[in-house]
């Protein structure tokens, strides 16, 4: 069940043991011009102070917005976590946050710009500042941290987006803000799927994923980020390419395979559904290569010949010397 709308928005904040800077995190957020009109704050769990320090920065902030409190006893898992905020989210548009990071003065105004001017809008995604556990600039964005190309910056901005995150997500949850609507097509979030992630890919079903290259948080990179990001220097792409294959290909056919299941069940078209178990078949023969080098060669070239690498791996055709050198 999804709480009634409101016009306003609405922030799902999600802690868990974030006492050190959750404090920061909701000035930032009470500081916003608009002021949210509804704060979620659902806390998995904590065993230190965050719930405690999270009520006295919002009792001291001028903002008085609807607070919701959630504590999850046992713990959830992040993706359960922000399903429940969401869920009890009440405004219109809903604002997905972290609890370490920092909002740039004008985050909600220049979000509920966009979706005012575009109503087909269903999920906007920005860039960010990376600042270290101090808040200092590391120096590059999260869109150069990903190696977010003007080609795909320039698929996101045609309104293409599923052809982009067919290969690669690169949607944010610290940056995503989302229309309510979106819930009705996305609950519940499946379990192979972390939140953000699904709610971008359903988002794209419809053609309503939007890009914002500004950078609108800080987003902080302190060694106990749920996901952290790097600074993608050549040493990093050249290890990373010889890195073990791991399980990566095997869960990416999971999750396509999902949800091509279900958007069959829910009646999207045959076209897209196709698509989707393309993808999932695509990264099920990558995750069966054989382990030596030499054997491998004719499988990864039998799909690179049908052009798949372009369409459905994340580095497109590097992808192919990657299949080739990787240890198994």
């Amino acid at each position: 069940m999804v709480a009634p709308t409101d016009p306003g928005v609405s922030v799902a904040l999600c802690t868990r043991n974030g006492a050190r800077f959750v404090g920061a995190q909701l000035h930032s957020i009470l500081a916003q011009s608009p002021a949210p009109a509804q704060l979620v704050v659902s806390d998995d769990d904590s065993s230190d102070d965050t719930l405690a320090l999270a009520r006295q920065a919002i009792g001291a902030a001028n903002a008085r917005p609807e607070v919701h409190w959630i504590e999850n006893r046992p713990p959830l898992g992040v993706t359960k976590n922000f399903e429940g905020a969401v869920r009890a989210a009440t405004g219109g548009l809903i604002a997905l946050s972290d609890q370490d990071d920092i909002w740039h003065a004008g985050k909600l105004e220049r979000a509920v710009a966009i979706f005012d001017r575009d109503p087909e809008a269903l999920l906007l995604f920005t860039d960010a500042r990376l600042v270290d556990a101090e808040g200092a600039p590391l120096g590059f964005g999260l869109f150069e941290s990903l190696g977010l190309t003007e080609a795909e910056l320039g698929v996101l901005e045609s309104r293409h987006a599923l052809d982009a995150l067919l290969r690669r997500n690169v949607a944010t949850g610290a940056t995503v803000v989302f229309r309510r609507d979106l819930l009705e097509k996305a609950l519940p979030f499946p379990s192979e799927w972390v939140h953000d992630e699904w709610l971008a890919i359903v988002a794209a079903l419809h053609g309503g994923v939007r890009v914002l290259r500004e950078q609108t948080v800080d987003y902080r990179q302190h060694g106990g980020n749920e996901i952290g990001v790097v600074q993608p220097t050549l040493a990093y792409r050249i290890r990373r390419m010889m890195q073990s294959r791991g399980t990566r290909n095997a869960e990416l056919a999971a999750k396509f395979g999902v949800l091509a299941d279900w958007a069959d069940g829910v009646g999207y078209d045959e076209t897209t559904v196709s698509t989707l178990r393309a993808k999932a078949r695509f990264e099920a023969a990558r995750a069966a290569f054989p382990s030596i080098r030499l054997a491998r060669m004719p499988h990864v070239l039998a799909l690179a010949t049908r052009r798949l690498y372009p369409r459905f791996a994340s580095q497109g055709w590097l992808d192919v010397v990657r299949d080739l050198v990787q240890r198994a």
